[in-house]
């Protein structure tokens, strides 16, 4: 059951003929993560923090500490998924390659989606890049629009807010490693820098995460909005993929063998 992604993803990466294989290629050298979800989620109503559907049956904030873990098995973390239809093959490695990062480090094994599994993380290319924070149960949905969201950091960072993880700049602690220059923001786009309350399970404030937004995220002026307080000239939020934090903070909520 662990190995059916890998097999797939094999078969599906040796049939991609040799001009999608280019595009896919090109498609997938990742950008800034913030600008990425910033852009293709432009104008869509509703979203907290940039890409986090509020969930009405719980408080997210809270994810981490209880109520909205994937279920244990064992010694791994089974989180059946499908992947629509409507993607490319070349798309559907895209997000089967991202899935498959995951079982190299940590112990979530993500499996296909069968006719008994209740609850499951359902990816389709919808209107921007965006997910729920943990399992909320049923069919999750997981967008990841076709034309602006299929990179590795952005099919990892939904990912792992789909496995209950918050933003790095709006963490409970993020007042003491970071500054946000309200001044600078958006207007409207204010709630995307309100704190979480979070458990940060006792890793440290990683600049090098793929959940940690850019300096001039949501800038209305070209300004910085995020600042390292040890060094406000840290340029951070760039991101390729999970960092060695992002790996550890999922192997101590599922507590992962190490």
């Amino acid at each position: 059951m662990t190995r059916v992604l890998l097999v797939l993803l094999v078969l599906s990466l040796t049939a991609i003929p040799p001009s999608a294989a280019a595009d896919e290629a090109q498609t997938d050298e990742s950008s800034d993560v913030s600008e990425i979800i910033a852009t293709v989620n432009d104008g869509i109503p509703n979203l907290i923090h940039g890409d986090i559907v509020p969930n009405r049956k719980r408080n997210a904030a809270s994810c981490t500490s209880s109520g909205c873990k994937w279920p244990k098995n064992g010694n791994y973390v089974y989180v059946p998924v499908s992947i629509s239809s409507t993607y490319s093959r070349a798309q559907r490695s895209i997000i089967i390659r991202s899935l498959v990062s995951f079982h190299r480090s940590t112990c979530i094994r993500f499996v296909w989606r069968r006719w008994y599994h209740r609850s499951y993380l359902n990816f389709f290319s919808g209107s921007g890049c965006w997910s729920y924070v943990g399992r909320v149960g049923g069919a999750q949905l997981v967008s990841l629009r076709k034309n602006g969201c299929l990179y590795t950091s952005t099919v990892q960072h939904e990912v792992l807010h789909a496995l209950g993880f918050h933003h790095e700049h709006v963490r409970s602690d993020r007042d003491s490693y970071v500054e946000i220059l309200t001044q600078n923001i958006q207007s409207g786009r204010e709630n995307n820098f309100q704190k979480a309350q979070t458990n940060n399970l006792g890793t440290p404030y990683d600049f090098g995460s793929v959940m940690q937004y850019s300096n001039n995220a949501f800038s209305k002026n070209g300004q910085p909005t995020i600042v390292a307080r040890k060094d406000p000239n840290l340029k951070f939020g760039n991101a390729k993929e999970m960092s060695t934090n992002d790996i550890a903070r999922i192997n101590r909520l599922y507590k992962c063998r190490s």
